[in-house]
C-alpha cells in the first residue's frame, strides 16, 4: 500500500452483508406494543401530531376517489397504507430513538431527523412504489375479470373482496418482510438500504410465528382504524409505529454498524 493511500476502513470490511436477528417468541409483539403505548404516553403531542397528518392524508384520499365515483379506487388507494405506512412512520422511529437516549423529543427534532435519511429513505420508497404500483395494476385486472355493479350484491362483493385480499396479501406480505425493521435500521444506524431491507427479510422469515402475531395485530389495528372512519388511526397509527421500534431493537443485532451521531 503507498504510504499516500488512506488506511482501510476495518470495521467496514468486518461488518457482515445481513444483520443477525434475534429468536423472538410468538407473544413478543404484545410486549411490543405495550412499550410503544409508553412511548406514546411519553411524547403524546408529537405523536399524535403525526396521527392527525395520517388521519388528514386518509379522508384527502377518499375524498378524492368518491369525487372521481370510483370506490374500487379507494379500496386500491388506501390499501397502498401497507406499503407507505412505514414511510410516515419514520418520524415515530426517531420518537422513539430519541426517547431511549434520554432526550426530550420534539417535533422539529424528528422532521430533522427523518430529513437526514431522506437518501436511504427514498430508495426505500421507490422499492415500495414498485410494489404499490403493481398492486393497483392487480387490483384494477380483479375489477377486469370479476366486474360488479355499481350497486352490487352481497355475493359480488364478497367474491371481488376475497379474491382482492388473495392477490393484495401476496404482494403485502413482500412488503412487510422487507418493512418490518428495514426503517428503524436506517434511522438508528449508518447502513445502506439493501442491507436494512435484506436483514429485514431474514429476520422476519427466520421468526415467523412471532412475524405472524405482529402482522395480525397490524391488520386489526388497522382495520379498526379503518372501521371507525379513519378517526382511530389518530391513536394507533402512532401506537404501531413507536411499537415497530421496539420490535427492530428487540429484532435486530444492529451492532456492527455505527450509529448516527445526531
Amino acid at each position: 500500500m503507498n504510504r499516500e493511500d488512506p488506511p482501510a476502513d476495518d470495521g467496514a470490511a468486518a461488518r457482515p452483508f445481513v444483520a443477525p436477528c434475534r429468536d423472538i417468541a410468538p407473544g413478543a409483539p404484545l410486549r411490543w406494543l405495550a412499550a410503544g403505548w409508553r412511548d406514546m404516553r411519553a411524547a403524546p403531542g408529537q405523536s399524535l401530531g403525526w396521527g392527525l397528518i395520517v388521519l388528514a392524508l386518509s379522508w384527502a384520499v377518499s375524498l378524492l376517489a368518491l369525487w372521481l365515483g370510483s370506490w374500487v379506487m379507494m379500496l386500491s388507494l388506501l390499501s397502498g397504507f401497507v406499503f407507505i405506512g412505514p414511510l410516515l412512520a419514520i418520524a415515530l422511529y426517531t420518537i422513539s430513538w430519541q426517547l431511549e437516549l434520554g432526550r426530550v423529543p420534539t417535533f422539529d427534532l424528528s422532521v430533522r431527523t427523518a430529513r437526514d435519511r431522506l437518501g436511504d429513505s427514498m430508495v426505500f420508497a421507490l422499492v415500495l412504489l414498485v410494489i404499490f404500483l403493481v398492486w393497483a395494476r392487480a387490483g384494477s385486472m380483479v375489477h377486469v375479470f370479476f366486474p360488479i355493479e355499481s350497486r352490487p350484491e352481497m355475493i359480488q362483493l364478497v367474491r371481488f373482496l376475497a379474491i382482492g385480499s388473495a392477490v393484495g396479501s401476496i404482494f403485502a406480505a413482500i412488503a412487510f418482510a422487507a418493512s418490518a425493521f428495514s426503517l428503524p435500521m436506517l434511522v438508528d444506524r449508518e447502513v445502506d438500504t439493501i442491507t436494512a431491507v435484506i436483514s429485514s427479510a431474514n429476520a422476519a422469515l427466520r421468526n415467523k410465528p412471532a412475524m405472524a402475531v405482529w402482522l395480525g395485530l397490524i391488520v386489526v389495528l388497522t382495520g379498526i382504524g379503518f372501521a371507525t372512519a379513519f378517526v382511530g388511526l389518530l391513536v394507533l397509527f402512532p401506537l404501531l409505529g413507536h411499537a415497530t421500534w421496539h420490535a427492530y431493537r428487540e429484532t435486530i443485532d444492529a451492532s456492527a454498524w455505527p450509529q448516527h451521531d445526531n
